[in-house]
């Protein structure tokens, strides 16, 4: 059996709950979705055979750097240490979230005149990458560093990797780095096509596992995806993700666009990468923080918070360590969910597999329009064969059928 599931975004909201055989579903979540898949290996490293999941400071705190000012805000030894600390003590880490990945802006203006290597900023990062990355590990996280396949960054303008790919994967190396993020600012096509192969086999030489996430794809304005995924163990393929709804949205049509094309060449080892999850900040309702969670989780992809934990919402905390909702992400098949009709403002997407799991759920028998005409023409009977959350908005109703 397969799994339905159809999203009306309108004037309300109702959340299903379903019993699944010695498991609860609370399905607060589930929208547009996504696409068909094929299974196959990645990046030949053996690294993120299930969607990476962390937490990034980019989209929440920017490219501060002005300490004086903003000492709680700034791109800094003491935020990054503050979040790993609060990854553990706030049971993110026990639901998966690993990765504590420092996006641009932390690095000096310049190289070191002798060696050529990267240096952290010696304000800001005053005990060094090595010593950072070791207290990352001490708590049992893994650590991650930004750079930049190009001349500079992209915000901070430092100094990107070009005619440095092996020095800088072995810095990398030897500051104990598990998770690279590879921009491609200030990079022609060409650069961009020979960079990013490069530096991943840069990485591979190292001898240290080292996850690869490049931009590549967004930065092409026809992306080889299957020349990409041979390379990257995830790939950005939309514009950078805003606190805001109207961004979450586009990207998801983004993605419904090229589904076929993108799923074709994900699965386990390789994936396509929505950007951050924003929920937690500031401009996300409570219902479209359900909805961002819930397209990052049907399409399979990874999940990296960008917010600031201490500030969390409780109900959005719940959401983001919803283990549900989580397992579904992290289904190490790697499937993602394939819309398969759309009707006014409706989208019905279909999970190959995925009822398998879950077996006994409920169920509407008929064809995938014949379901959504059902929803529409039988609303009211709707209400009372499921047992429904109790939580109601003026948003989205959310709809599951297996």
């Amino acid at each position: 059996m397969q799994i339905f599931i159809a999203t009306c975004i309108n004037n309300f909201t109702i959340l299903l709950m379903m019993s699944a055989r010695n498991i609860s579903l609370q399905m607060a979540l589930l929208l547009v979705a996504i696409s068909f898949y094929c299974v196959a290996d990645g990046l030949e490293n053996g690294l993120a055979r299930t969607p990476p999941m962390g937490w990034m400071p980019f989209e929440r705190f920017r490219c501060m750097t002005d300490c004086a000012r903003f000492p709680r805000d700034c791109i800094s030894e003491t935020l990054i240490k503050r979040t790993a600390e609060l990854l553990i003590s706030g049971g993110y880490a026990a639901v998966g979230y690993q990765y504590v990945i420092i996006d641009d802006c932390w690095m000096e203006a310049s190289r070191d005149e002798t060696t050529h290597e990267l240096l952290p900023s010696l304000e800001r990062f005053p005990t060094g990458m090595s010593s950072l990355g070791d207290y990352i590990h001490s708590l049992g996280l893994k650590f991650g560093l930004y750079h930049d396949i190009g001349e500079k960054t992209c915000m901070f303008r430092g100094p990107g990797a070009a005619r440095h790919f092996d020095l800088d994967a072995q810095t990398f190396a030897n500051w104990g780095v598990d998770y690279v993020k590879m921009d491609g600012c200030y990079a022609s096509d060409a650069d961009l096509d020979r960079g990013y192969p490069a530096f991943g086999r840069a990485l591979n030489r190292t001898g240290r596992p080292i996850v690869y996430s490049c931009s590549w794809p967004f930065y092409k304005s026809q992306p080889d995806y299957s020349i990409i995924s041979q390379h990257c163990n995830l790939w950005r393929f939309a514009e950078d993700v805003k606190d805001s709804l109207t961004s979450v949205t586009n990207i998801m049509t983004r993605f419904s666009s090229i589904q076929n094309l993108l799923t074709a060449h994900s699965g386990p080892g390789r994936w396509n990468d929505p950007d951050m999850l924003v929920l937690g900040n500031f401009r996300l309702s409570y219902d479209a923080s359900r909805l961002q969670m819930a397209i990052w989780a049907v399409l399979a992809a990874p999940l990296i918070m960008t917010n600031d934990l201490e500030t969390v919402r409780p109900e959005v905390k719940e959401l983001l360590q919803n283990r549900d909702i989580v397992a579904i992400d992290q289904d190490p098949l790697g499937l993602s969910g394939k819309k398969i009709l759309q009707w006014r403002n409706i989208q019905l997407s279909q999970m190959p597999n995925f009822c398998e799991q879950f077996a006994g759920c409920s169920s509407i028998v008929g064809s995938p329009s014949a379901s959504v005409s059902w929803f529409i023409n039988n609303y009211s009977h709707f209400t009372t064969k499921f047992r429904l959350d109790p939580f109601f908005s003026m948003q989205y109703i959310e709809l599951l059928i297996c």
